[in-house]
C-alpha cells in the first residue's frame, strides 16, 4: 500500500493466497475451508490440563532466555532417543513458533545480499522472510514427475560465490513429499563441498508415512552446518500456542538469543509448559493424531483420483497436505482453485502460491473430518470413495482390505 507513514519497500502489495485465504473463507456462509493447516480438532485434553496446572503453579512469568530449561532438556532426550542424536543443550532455543524461528535463523546468518536457495514448492512465507532478513530468495524447482526430490545437479548449478544456505523441508509444505535418505546424503554432500549452512524445517516431523523420519543434522557431518526448526503445532496439534525450536551450533544459537531479546524476549511460558508434556507424553498422545490425518490423507487422495483431470501421488508420503494436479484442466491454478469455490464453495490454494513450480496445482489441507472431506468432493459433483469400500488402518494403507 502506497502511503507516507508506510516504508517504501512495503508499498508493492506483499499479500500471498495464504494471507488472503481468512477473508476468501467468508465468500459464503457455507465454505469447507481445505486451505489451511489448522486442524479441526482442539489439542489433546491432558496436554491442556498440565498447562492449566503449571500456570496455576506460577508458571506465568519470563523464562530462561533460551527457554525453559526443563523443555530444552526435553527436547535433548527427545533427538538422543528417537533419532540418536545427541544434541546438547546450549545448541537449542525455544522459539515463539517455528515461524519466528525461521526469521530468526535468517536473521542470524545472512549477510545483506546473500542468496538463499529455497527448495520449491515452499512454504509461501521463505522468500519474503529471506528477503527481510536482506537476503535474496532463489527457487530450487522441484517436479513430479521427479517424485519432488531436489536434484543435485540443479542444486549445484544455482550456487553462487554469495550462496549462503539452503532451506528444504521434509516432509513437506505443500506437496507431501518426503525427502529420501539417500537425496538428503547428496544434498549434505554439496553442502559439505560448497560449505553452506542447511536450515532444515521439520515441523511435520510425526507425519511420515511410508518410512521413519530422518533429521537432517543427523547425517554425518550435518549437526555442525544444520539449523533444525522445529514445532509443536503440528505434530500436537498446538498452533495457537504458538511454540517451537531451533536446534544448531552453539554459535548460532547464541546471536538467535541477541536478536530474539529484542523481539519478543521469550517463548510464552505457558506454552513452554504444555510444550513439555505434551513431548513427555508423545507417545500416549501422538498415536491418535497420526492414524486420524493418515486416514485423511488416504481418504481424499483416493477421492482425488477417481476425478477427471485431477491426480496426486498414491499413496501419500508425508504431512497432512495433498498437492492435487490439475494441469489436464488446461487452467491455472487460480482459474480453477476459483471456479472451486465459487461453484462448489470448496476452499484450496492455488499452487503458484507456494513457488513457479507450483503452477498447475492445488493444495488440499486435510485437516477436517473425513465426511467433511466427502462433502467437498460430493459438491465437486464427482464420486467420491465411501468408507466402506477402502481401509484405512496403516496395515492396509487405503486399499481394499483382501
Amino acid at each position: 500500500m502506497k502511503h507516507k507513514f508506510i516504508a517504501k519497500r512495503y508499498w508493492k502489495d506483499q499479500s500471498t493466497a495464504m494471507g488472503q485465504s481468512d477473508e476468501m473463507a467468508k465468500s459464503f456462509d457455507d465454505v469447507i475451508n481445505l486451505s489451511l493447516g489448522d486442524p479441526d480438532m482442539t489439542t489433546p485434553e491432558p496436554i491442556i490440563e498440565a498447562a492449566f496446572r503449571d500456570a496455576k503453579a506460577g508458571h506465568t512469568k519470563y523464562t530462561d532466555f533460551r527457554g525453559d530449561p526443563e523443555l530444552r532438556a526435553e527436547i535433548c532426550r527427545y533427538y538422543e532417543k528417537n533419532f540418536g542424536m545427541p544434541v546438547r543443550d546450549e545448541e537449542v532455543f525455544v522459539t515463539a513458533s517455528a515461524c519466528l524461528g525461521m526469521y530468526l535463523a535468517l536473521e542470524a546468518i545472512l549477510d545483506d545480499g546473500d542468496e538463499v536457495i529455497l527448495q520449491a514448492p515452499y512454504f509461501t512465507p521463505y522468500p519474503q522472510q529471506v528477503e527481510l532478513a536482506r537476503g535474496i530468495p532463489v527457487e530450487l524447482a522441484t517436479y513430479e514427475e521427479e517424485d519432488f526430490q531436489v536434484n543435485v545437479e540443479r542444486l549445484e548449478n544455482l550456487i553462487t560465490e554469495r550462496t549462503k544456505a539452503l532451506v528444504i523441508n521434509s516432509p513437506n509444505n505443500p506437496t507431501g513429499n518426503c525427502l529420501t535418505t539417500e537425496t538428503m546424503r547428496e544434498i549434505a554432500r554439496i553442502a559439505e563441498a560448497y560449505d553452506l549452512i542447511v536450515i532444515s524445517d521439520e515441523i511435520y516431523t510425526a507425519y511420515s508415512y511410508q518410512h521413519p523420519f530422518v533429521p537432517f543434522a543427523s547425517l554425518p557431518g550435518m549437526a555442525e552446518r544444520t539449523i533444525t526448526l522445529n514445532s509443536f503445532s503440528k505434530d500436537f496439534v498446538m498452533t495457537g500456542w504458538r511454540v517451537g525450536c531451533i536446534v544448531a551450533p552453539q554459535p548460532i544459537i547464541r546471536v538467535v538469543q541477541q536478536i530474539n531479546e529484542n523481539v519478543v524476549f521469550t517463548a510464552p511460558s505457558m506454552s513452554q509448559r504444555a510444550a513439555l508434556y505434551a513431548l513427555q507424553h508423545r507417545e500416549e498422545v501422538q498415536p491418535a493424531l497420526v492414524e486420524t490425518f493418515r486416514e485423511r490423507m488416504f481418504f481424499a487422495a483416493a477421492c482425488i483420483n477417481r476425478i477427471p483431470k485431477m491426480h496426486v501421488i498414491y499413496p501419500p508420503k508425508g504431512s497432512f497436505y495433498l498437492f492435487i494436479n490439475i494441469k489436464k484442466t488446461g487452467l491455472t491454478s487460480e482459474e480453477v482453485a476459483a471456479r472451486i469455490l465459487q461453484e462448489a464453495h470448496v476452499l484450496m490454494l492455488p499452487g503458484n502460491a507456494f513457488g513457479a513450480c507450483g503452477e498447475g496445482y492445488l493444495r488440499m489441507a486435510c485437516t477436517v473430518d473425513k465426511a467433511v472431506i466427502e462433502e467437498a468432493f460430493a459438491r465437486i459433483g464427482k464420486p467420491v470413495d465411501k468408507e466402506a469400500d477402502l481401509c484405512y488402518k496403516s496395515c492396509c494403507k487405503g486399499q481394499k482390505c483382501a
